[in-house]
């Protein structure tokens, strides 16, 4: 059970504020919710969060263990795992080798063993394609496991990545986006998997703009605006608040 905190995080880029003075948590077991107009700053939170940027100031923890400084390879070994507003796959590998590749953190044969094809590597070969496998079976992915991932449809390649983050193992999962794109059966689907995450004992910090997608899924809502929080709170009263509503709508 694993609590991401962020404490007063600011980022400029010169005289450009991306973030001022954010502070949120993102508690294990709920679905939080980041949300805000284009150009809010909410890729900017998530970019700090993974290690991508660097804080200007403030402090990111996950439980005792402070993510300030950290690089994005150790931010993923601490239990972190995202996806990108930009689909990020090998397109031309199939679906199945792209989910594979997010359990490499918890690979255990050493290189020699897998460039040698001992048993020991095909063996953990042979597990982690079986543990892919459930993966695509709990998205609905099956029958798609050999197809190339840049042939299928947008919505199905968002599945992809959604399936690689969570084979990573992760405690907290940062989704930026996850439905763009998608229609309302489709994003329903997805929203019903994120609160079994949830229900399983995950973080989950969903950035969207879909604010019925959000408001149906998450207990609480952060709103920024120009990288500052405007509102937080449950989401029908995130949802009335006069700055929210000025902010999405132009006062």
């Amino acid at each position: 059970m694993s609590t991401l905190v962020l404490d007063r995080v600011s980022k400029r880029f010169g005289g450009v504020i991306a973030a001022d003075n954010v502070s949120m948590q993102v508690p294990s077991g709920r679905i939080t919710g980041l949300i805000g107009p284009n150009g809010a700053g909410k890729t900017t939170i998530v970019n700090l969060i993974t290690g991508m940027m660097e804080l200007t100031a403030g402090a990111i923890k996950l439980d005792d263990r402070d993510l300030s400084t950290t690089s994005p390879h150790e931010v993923s070994r601490a239990g972190l795992a995202r996806t990108f507003q930009n689909i990020r796959l090998f397109k031309e590998a199939p679906v199945i080798d792209n989910v594979m590749g997010g359990f490499h953190r918890h690979e255990k044969c050493s290189l020699v063993s897998s460039l040698f094809a001992l048993p020991s590597a095909r063996a953990e070969t042979r597990q982690i394609r079986e543990k892919a496998g459930a993966l695509l079976e709990k998205f609905g992915m099956t029958r798609y496991a050999s197809y190339p991932a840049g042939s299928l449809a947008y919505g199905h390649q968002r599945r992809v990545e959604m399936m690689r983050a969570l084979a990573s193992g992760p405690s907290v999962l940062l989704l930026d986006e996850p439905v763009a794109g998608m229609n309302d059966v489709e994003a329903g689907e997805l929203g019903g998997i994120f609160r079994e995450l949830a229900n399983g004992g995950m973080a989950v910090l969903l950035i969207e703009h879909n604010m019925r997608f959000v408001t149906k899924l998450c207990e609480h809502v952060y709103v920024l605006d120009g990288g500052r929080l405007i509102a937080e709170g449950p989401p029908k009263q995130v949802t009335s608040d006069p700055a929210v509503i000025a902010a999405y709508l132009g006062a």
